[in-house]
């Protein structure tokens, strides 16, 4: 097979095979945890900006298909793994990952050692990389990585949110993902009738975010990221959600503008990214992590109940607290000019902030994934109390 190599702009430089379309492409290099989902991964808009590397060493078992994407396309810049399946099994699958990237125009690399390259994350960080089949120059990839615009101060989310408004009315089915979670059911009366209008801003919104909400009972309508607050309260929504998307939250400055202004007008929900968006509404800084968060074996504690979940996640950025504030106090709050906020959510890997609750408006924020795709399903519940939220506020 063709050779192709692995470049970090720290002048590390690891040798593979090429994967998926022949070409070069450079992104920041960051390592996923997941032992499966990685056609979610691939087309989570998240993603845009990065190259990402899978630690379970074999991926691409099941192949691909047409309804487990989480968006139009692949928004990876690139795709690092030890070992990618030559002959898929599983009846769903249309394609091989290989041919998928290939159609995709996706550069990948496999045959290098995911593991040592992880470790070599873990303790570097996060940085640019270049992957190329077509210039095997060690140290010209090297300059390439080096000189490559991070994603730093860059507003990816204009780059993969959706063009106009349109509507979303597909649901998870017949198996809602939360109805074996601790014997959740589907509220009675709710999904199918949608009596809760809801809008999203879509800074890089998964599909699924959008399935579960109709799963609680929403009609659901996407707005651009660029939309002003003025424009969404003349829809007269029940409830606002800010989605997630890619890149540094200080990058739009435009988005944090219309959150302030939804804020006590409508009950919200900000998920991932529009996590980070609230922070930064309420007055709060943002930071980026050494390596980021990227899995679906993350533990989170809701400080609310001491109830700990199993988490998918994916971001580079977190919302940072003053000093000396302890979330873990009893009570403990924050005084901000919208009110006080509580810490909801923490990660037990490293204790970052992984959800804001304000205490004197109807706003919930999440750091991490809910809708959980791909898995696990341990907080699909949060949907469920957005929609309490807006029945609360309706009331």
């Amino acid at each position: 097979m063709k050779k192709a190599i692995l470049a970090l702009a720290d002048g590390t430089v690891f040798e593979g095979r090429a994967l998926g379309f022949a070409g070069e492409t450079v992104g920041e290099l960051v390592f996923n945890t997941s032992m499966t989902g990685y056609q979610e991964i691939l087309t989570d808009p998240s993603y845009k900006g990065q190259i990402v590397t899978m630690t379970c060493p074999h991926i691409g078992n099941y192949g691909v298909n047409t309804t487990d994407v989480e968006s139009r396309r692949i928004w990876a810049e690139g795709f690092v793994v030890k070992e990618s399946s030559r002959k898929p099994s599983n009846w769903r699958a249309e394609l091989g990952l290989s041919e998928y990237l290939m159609e995709a125009h996706v550069v990948g690399i496999e045959g290098l050692d995911t593991r040592a390259l992880t470790r070599h994350l873990r303790d570097r960080g996060c940085q640019q990389a270049v992957i190329s089949h077509v210039d095997l120059d060690p140290k010209r990839a090297v300059d390439k990585a080096r000189t490559a615009p991070g994603i730093v101060g860059r507003d990816l989310a204009a780059t993969v949110t959706c063009i106009e408004p349109y509507e979303w009315t597909e649901g998870s089915g017949a198996w809602p993902p939360d109805a074996a979670v601790s014997g959740a059911q589907s509220q009675p009366g709710r999904v199918g009738q949608r009596p809760y209008r809801v809008v999203v801003y879509d800074f890089g919104v998964k599909q699924n975010m959008l399935r579960r909400l109709v799963d609680v009972g929403c009609s659901v309508t996407v707005v651009p990221a660029s939309t002003d607050a003025e424009t969404v309260k003349t829809m007269h929504p029940d409830g606002v959600m800010f989605s997630n998307g890619p890149g540094d939250p200080e990058a739009v400055p435009y988005a944090a503008e219309a959150l302030r202004q939804l804020i006590g007008w409508r009950p919200l929900l900000c998920i991932c990214l529009g996590h980070q968006i609230l922070g930064l509404a309420l007055g709060l800084k943002t930071y980026k992590l050494t390596f980021g968060h990227h899995a679906g074996n993350h533990p989170v504690m809701d400080l609310r109940t001491r109830k700990v979940e199993i988490t998918s996640q994916n971001h580079n950025f977190a919302v940072q607290l003053p000093a000396p504030f302890d979330p873990a106090t009893p009570q403990a709050t924050l005084d901000t000019k919208f009110g006080r906020v509580a810490v909801s959510h923490v990660s037990l890997n490293d204790g970052s902030i992984e959800g804001l609750a304000c205490l004197d408006h109807p706003v919930l924020s999440l750091q991490y994934h809910p809708e959980a795709s791909p898995g696990p399903h341990d907080s699909a519940y949060l949907f469920r109390q957005f929609a309490h939220m807006m029945e609360t506020h309706h009331a």
